[in-house]
C-alpha cells in the first residue's frame, strides 16, 4: 500500500555538497566508556561515498598532551566536521549553485569581545550562551577561516533547519539545538566518523538501534533526515531528564553520559559544564564552545558578510510509503527524474535499493508522486534483474560441507549392495578419492545417496 505521508516544501536541492563524506565527532553511548582518546577506531563509509578529503593545514592540531586550551588557542580541538578543506573542491561544485543574493567577503573581521558578548546575549534562548576566549576562537574558526564552508552550510540549512525545527518544537525543546548537526556532520547526511557514527546527527549503530533506526547492508536510517531527527530529539530529551542542564546534555551527546558522569565525580560533584571542563575528554571540551560559536554564526552570518549559497533546483517534496522492492534508478527512469536528486532526497538507501522487506518511505519531488502511485508495478518490473537484482533461493548440494571434488565430476547414486570399494573399482578410482571428493568420514553409505565418482 502506498500513501501520501508528509509534504515538505524545500527551496533547495543539494546535488553536490552532501555527496561529500565529512567526518564528524566520535560518540560512545555506554554508561562507562573509556576516555575518547583511547576509543577511536577506523571505519570506512560506503565505497561510493568514502571520498578522502584534504585536511586544512590552517587548523592542523599539534601535540596537545600538555595543552591549556584557555591560554593556548592552538590546543583547541576542532570538530572533525570542520577539519575538511573545501577550497580545492568549491570550483568543481559551483555549477550546482546559483549566485548568492550578496557577495561573501573573502576575509572575515575579528570583532571586539564586547560585540560578541552583546550579540550572544541577544539570542532568544533558554540555553546558556557563555562567552570566553575558547568560544571566541571557535567563532573565528567559523567566521574567518571557514567562511566558504559556512556559506554552503547556510544554503543546506534552508532545507534541513525547517525539518529540525518542526521536530524540536513538537518535543518542546530549544530550537537552537537545530545547530548541533552543524558541528556533528557539517549538515552532510552521509557523514561517517572515524568511530563509526553516521548521518546528520552522528548516531553510533547501537544507539541508533535503541532509538528505532534500522541498519543493514541496504538501508541506514541514521542517514534519514526525518527519522534521525526524531531519534536525536528523543535522545536529547532523555539526557535532559538526567542532567537538567543543556550544556551538560550537549556534552553527553558528544562523549556519552558515562564520560560526563565521570567528569562530575572528578570535579567533586559539580554539575556545571565549565566546572567539569578540565575533566572531560579533550574533544568534548571544545564541543560546547563550538556549539555556541555555530549558533552565533548561523544567527549573525549577515553581520559578518557571509552569504548563504542558493541551491539551483527549487523542490516541493512529498513522502510516500512502499513495501515493494525497487531501486532509485528504476524510479528515475520511469518517472523521468534526476537520479542524483533522488539519491540526495533519500540518503538512507546505501546502494539505491529499497528492500521491500517491510514498508519504507521514499521522498520524491511532488510532481512525481502521482506518477509513482499510478506506475508502481511498472517501476518494480523495469529492468528488474539489471537495476534491482535479488538473491534466488537454491537447493544446497548433498555432498557435505567442505566438498572440493572435480568440477566436471560424474554423480553416482548408491544402490543396494554397493560399498565404497565396489563403487571405486567400477569407476576406476580409489576409495580415498571418493571419500575426499565427497567429504566422507566413514565407509557407511545410504541407498539413494549421491556421490561424485570422477
Amino acid at each position: 500500500m502506498i500513501k501520501k505521508f508528509i509534504s515538505v516544501v524545500a527551496a533547495v536541492t543539494f546535488n553536490s555538497f552532501i555527496g561529500l563524506s565529512y567526518a564528524a565527532t566520535d560518540r560512545n553511548e555506554n554508561e562507562e566508556v573509556a576516555e575518547a582518546e583511547d576509543n577511536e577506531t577506523e571505519s570506512d563509509a560506503d565505497d561510493e561515498e568514502a571520498l578522502e578529503l584534504p585536511v586544512d593545514s590552517t587548523i592542523a592540531q599539534k601535540d596537545t598532551s600538555d595543552c591549556d586550551e584557555i591560554k593556548d588557542v592552538a590546543c583547541l580541538h576542532v570538530p572533525e566536521a570542520m577539519e575538511v578543506s573545501l577550497d580545492s573542491l568549491i570550483s568543481a561544485y559551483r555549477k550546482n549553485y546559483l549566485q548568492s543574493d550578496c557577495i561573501t567577503d573573502s576575509l572575515g573581521e575579528v570583532l571586539e569581545d564586547s560585540v560578541y558578548i552583546e550579540r550572544l546575549k541577544a539570542i532568544p534562548s533558554i540555553m546558556e550562551m557563555n562567552y570566553n576566549n575558547i568560544v571566541k576562537r571557535y567563532i573565528e574558526l567559523y567566521t574567518v577561516k571557514k567562511r566558504k564552508q559556512v556559506e554552503y552550510m547556510l544554503g543546506l540549512g534552508k532545507y534541513y533547519f525547517p525539518i529540525f525545527e518542526d521536530v524540536l518544537d513538537s518535543e518542546q525543546m530549544p530550537i537552537e539545538l537545530k545547530y548541533l548537526p552543524v558541528i556533528e556532520s557539517a549538515l552532510n547526511p552521509r557523514a561517517f566518523s572515524r568511530a563509526g557514527a553516521s548521518g546528520l546527527w552522528q548516531f553510533m549503530f547501537s544507539t541508533g538501534k535503541m532509538y528505532g533506526l534500522d541498519g543493514n547492508s541496504l538501508v541506514d536510517e541514521r542517514r534519514d533526515p526525518f527519522k534521525a531527527t526524531h531519534a536525536a530529539a528523543k535522545y536529547l530529551k532523555n539526557l535532559y531528564g538526567i542532567y537538567k542542564d543543556w550544556s551538560l546534555v550537549i556534552a553527553a551527546y558528544n562523549c556519552g553520559p558515562g564520560n560526563v558522569n565521570k567528569a562530575i565525580r572528578r570535579s567533586g560533584g559539580k554539575r556545571d559544564y565549565w566546572a567539569i571542563y578540565p575533566f572531560l575528554p579533550r574533544e568534548t571540551r571544545g564541543y560546547v564552545p563550538a556549539f555556541i560559536a555555530a549558533t552565533y554564526t548561523m544567527t549573525y552570518f549577515a553581520e559578518h558578510k557571509i552569504c548563504p549559497a542558493n541551491i539551483q533546483f527549487p523542490l516541493a517534496c512529498d513522502t510516500v510509503h512502499t513495501s515493494k522492492r525497487m531501486s532509485l534508478q528504476q524510479i528515475a527512469a520511469i518517472l523521468g527524474q534526476d537520479i542524483d536528486v533522488l539519491r540526495n532526497l533519500n540518503p538512507q538507501y546505501r546502494r539505491d535499493i529499497i528492500p521491500g522487506s517491510k514498508e519504507y518511505t521514499v521522498c520524491l519531488p511532488s510532481s512525481a508522486v502521482n506518477g509513482f502511485i499510478e506506475h508502481e508495478d511498472t517501476i518494480c518490473n523495469y529492468k528488474k534483474e539489471e537495476l534491482c537484482p535479488q538473491r534466488i533461493q537454491v537447493e544446497p548440494a548433498s555432498y557435505g560441507r567442505g566438498y572440493y571434488g572435480p568440477s566436471n565430476g560424474r554423480v553416482y547414486r548408491v544402490r543396494q549392495g554397493d560399498t565404497l570399494g565396489s563403487i571405486a573399482r567400477r569407476n576406476r578410482v580409489s576409495v580415498a578419492q571418493i571419500k575426499r571428493w565427497n567429504n566422507l568420514r566413514s565407509d557407511r553409505l545410504s541407498i539413494g545417496q549421491k556421490l561424485i565418482v570422477r
